[in-house]
């Protein structure tokens, strides 16, 4: 299974000098799979640590930081010798061991040429990090490239590689993104859905359901484990709120995410801000944040940290909090629910290093995105599930903020690359609409 990240460790690797590589990511995201399969293959050996597997391991830690100390204790729990200029140390799951997070700045500082590697689930919620002395990466659900690179299909991937907009290439294209819909990019839903390609769509249908159930399960087990001083049963709450409340409006979408409702007694953001912060750290929630009136660079600063909106991390799993089946979604086809090619875009958008992102939002209209390009310039992107590309909204903005140009994600073939002002793109496109924006 192929992952874009990959180029950027290959880089790293190829460096005479590095910091310590750390990988940030919800749990099951595949990055013990990157760093020790995709990454370890180009070394001699590879010396995986997993702290939360293996506790004992931060004995290791426990006295000298100095790094050939490190080794040296490594070396005599494992029983593996180590060559720290030609293999790779991994240090899994680093969060559990504190000690081992303050270790990279002595990597960084005193053994630049080594290869250290280190991955976590819970990043975000360190109390102390070694700011400055890290080269970090965020590692999110495989996105839709990543999603035809899994099915295999050389022909389908090569036109989607030059931004083919033919009926067949658009057919094909438009399939594969409701099956995303269904399966999301979580990598062991994914390699189940194409493992058992051969096999009846039930037998395939089901191991997804079962994956994501399972899934599903394993994040509220961490609410309980990992939410330290914040209240887990406000975390669970808002997490299973995400889906609901995006489901909520057909007819649009929700403009922020309601507080009132979500917990007894609670119905200000105070009272959610931690939750919301929790699940942002460790990449379960994406945040979007409206912006009314004139929109202007940088789009940051007119945001308001209580008026928020909250997409789900991975759209597979945002279908199965819903209920929602394969069938269904495949029935709905190009007319298919306005949230879920919204939350599809966020996603593509946060592996594109965009989130929070922004919306715009003024009397009844409302832009999904908004983004700024490379000359400060605001612009807004429509999303629009289904064929129809007729845009009230866009409009209103168009009046409201006279952007340079506009660009529309639809169920349709798009407006072709010889189109500069008015731009529509297929809903599949969106990894290449920061071409089409700057």
């Amino acid at each position: 299974m192929q992952r874009l990240l990959l180029e950027k460790l290959l880089a790293w690797k190829a460096r005479k000098s590095r910091k310590p590589l750390l990988l940030d990511g919800a749990r099951q995201t595949g990055k013990t799979y990157l760093l020790q399969e995709l990454l370890g293959r180009e070394f001699t050996r590879v010396l995986r640590i997993d702290f939360l597997q293996s506790p004992q391991m931060a004995d290791a830690f426990t006295g000298s930081l100095t790094p050939q100390d490190i080794i040296t204790s490594l070396e005599l729990l494992t029983g593996q010798v180590f060559y720290p200029e030609s293999d790779l140390l991994i240090l899994d799951e680093i969060g559990e061991c504190p000690k081992a997070v303050t270790a990279l700045k002595y990597f960084a500082e005193q053994t630049p040429t080594w290869y250290v590697a280190a991955s976590g689930s819970n990043i975000g919620l360190l109390n102390s990090f070694p700011v400055g002395k890290v080269e970090q990466y965020n590692l999110r659900p495989l996105s839709f490239r990543e999603f035809l690179w899994a099915a295999n299909q050389p022909a389908l991937t090569k036109a989607y590689d030059s931004q083919t907009r033919s009926a067949a290439a658009h057919t094909q294209l438009f399939d594969k993104l409701t099956d995303y819909y269904f399966t999301g990019g979580m990598p062991e839903a994914v390699a189940a859905w194409f493992a058992l390609g051969e096999q009846g769509i039930i037998e395939r249908i089901n191991a997804v359901q079962q994956i994501h159930a399972d899934l599903i399960s394993g994040y509220q087990r961490d609410f309980g484990k990992c939410s330290g001083k914040v209240d887990a049963q406000l975390i669970e709450a808002v997490f299973r709120n995400i889906p609901s409340q995006l489901s909520a409006v057909l007819d649009g979408s929700v403009k922020r995410f309601q507080f009132k409702g979500v917990a007894e007694r609670k119905s200000r953001y105070a009272e959610f801000a931690s939750p919301i912060h929790w699940l942002h750290q460790c990449r379960l929630a994406l945040l979007n944040y409206p912006v009314e009136g004139q929109a202007k660079a940088p789009l940051a600063a007119y945001q308001k940290d209580n008026q928020v909106k909250l997409f789900l991390f991975d759209v597979g799993l945002l279908n199965h909090m819903l209920n929602t089946g394969y069938r269904e979604i495949k029935q709905q086809g190009y007319a298919y629910k306005g949230y879920i090619a919204e939350n599809f875009v966020q996603q593509e958008l946060a592996v594109l290093g965009i989130e929070p992102s922004h919306s715009w939002a003024d009397a009844r209209a409302e832009i999904e995105f908004i983004i700024s390009n490379d000359q400060g310039q605001i612009i807004p992107i429509e999303v629009k599930s289904g064929k129809r590309t007729r845009a009230k909204s866009l409009q209103s903005y168009i009046e409201k903020c006279a952007p340079q140009k506009t660009i529309k994600l639809t169920a349709t073939q798009g407006s072709g690359p010889d189109e500069q002002t008015h731009i529509v793109m297929p809903l599949y496109y969106v990894e290449y609409v920061m071409g089409r924006v700057n």
